[in-house]
């Protein structure tokens, strides 16, 4: 009888042990965050201010924001597989779509009507003046179809100008040291310029619809995680939406976050784009359509030599993510 009573007991525990680790047992796998890169543009912060205030999460979704100052570094790592997201301008994704064609870009996060710049010194006082000096840009990419464009305003070609390979932070020492006469940049570096004695001499106001920003995401991402991504897009665009009602605050998060100061963040010059602008946008028949103007980029690198062929525009953009439910 002991015995039996025993063998009762050693039951009972075990079932009670069993139970009680099935509960504290995790009820459902915890997805790992969406890593995303971005970097110093003024369109790529309404991801902190997602992040800060709880709008990612509140979508339904872990996001893990990296700052990366140089682009290129940015791109590298995200070609290795080390993020699932970057923020790109649109001449830099069709680039990026010839070494790794299997991205989908799913948001359209601003346009630069103003933002982007090209600052010179003092003596080059219009785009005419810039014929025989050096001008820094980011070669291979919209930076350098923006500079084109300002060109051809003036009657010049890349040929009356020494161009120079530079990112957008590196233009305010390559005119403190005259390295280079003038360059393409944005703030906050521009604030820096000004009090060097630089000035603006042409912006992206006079090129719309050019300069455009997106979020890409991998493949494979987009593929096993698509719900992660439609959650994202609707925080990142809740974020703009708020910023542009409570500017002073954003700025400070901003500020905060990233350690400038708060006067050299502002939306001057760029549009922070839409839900409504974005299904336009996204829209091929549409005259100002992304689909346009990335071949506008696309027959520029294939004439510069940066490309062999048109990337497959339909499967680099994908607007699924902008349609209902959103």
């Amino acid at each position: 009888m002991f015995k039996y009573l025993r063998y009762i007991s050693v039951f009972l525990i075990t079932v009670y042990l069993l139970f009680a680790c099935h509960a504290s047992a995790p009820t459902e796998f915890k997805r790992s965050p969406l890593k995303v890169v971005f970097a110093s543009f003024v369109g790529e912060y309404p991801g902190i201010i997602a992040q800060e205030k709880g709008f990612f999460k509140a979508q339904g979704v872990d996001v893990e924001l990296i700052h990366k100052r140089y682009t290129q570094l940015g791109r590298a790592n995200f070609s290795a597989g080390k993020y699932d997201g970057i923020s790109l301008s649109l001449g830099s994704i069709i680039i990026l779509s010839a070494t790794n064609p299997d991205i989908q870009g799913v948001l359209v996060i601003d346009e630069s009507t103003g933002a982007d710049v090209v600052v010179a010194q003092s003596q080059i006082k219009i785009v005419a003046d810039l014929k025989g000096k050096k001008l820094g840009a980011n070669l291979g990419g919209f930076s350098e179809v923006f500079v084109t464009e300002m060109f051809k305003s003036a009657n010049l070609t890349s040929d009356d100008v020494k161009l120079v390979k530079l990112e957008a932070l590196e233009i305010p020492q390559g005119l403190k040291n005259n390295v280079i006469q003038a360059g393409h940049t944005w703030e906050p570096h521009l604030s820096q310029i000004i009090k060097l004695g630089g000035h603006i001499i042409f912006t992206s106001k006079q090129t719309p619809g050019l300069i455009v920003d997106m979020i890409i995401f991998r493949g494979d991402t987009v593929r096993d995680r698509p719900e992660d991504v439609r959650a994202f897009v609707r925080g990142w665009l809740q974020a703009a939406t708020y910023w542009r009602a409570n500017l002073q605050e954003g700025n400070a998060i901003i500020s905060k976050a990233l350690k400038i100061p708060s006067n050299t963040i502002s939306l001057e010059g760029v549009n922070l784009t839409d839900l409504a602008q974005n299904q336009k946008l996204f829209q091929s028949s549409n005259p100002n359509s992304i689909y346009k103007t990335a071949k506008i980029y696309a027959d520029f690198f294939i004439r510069s030599g940066n490309l062999t062929r048109i990337p497959e525009l339909e499967s680099l953009f994908n607007s699924s993510f902008l349609n209902p439910p959103l």
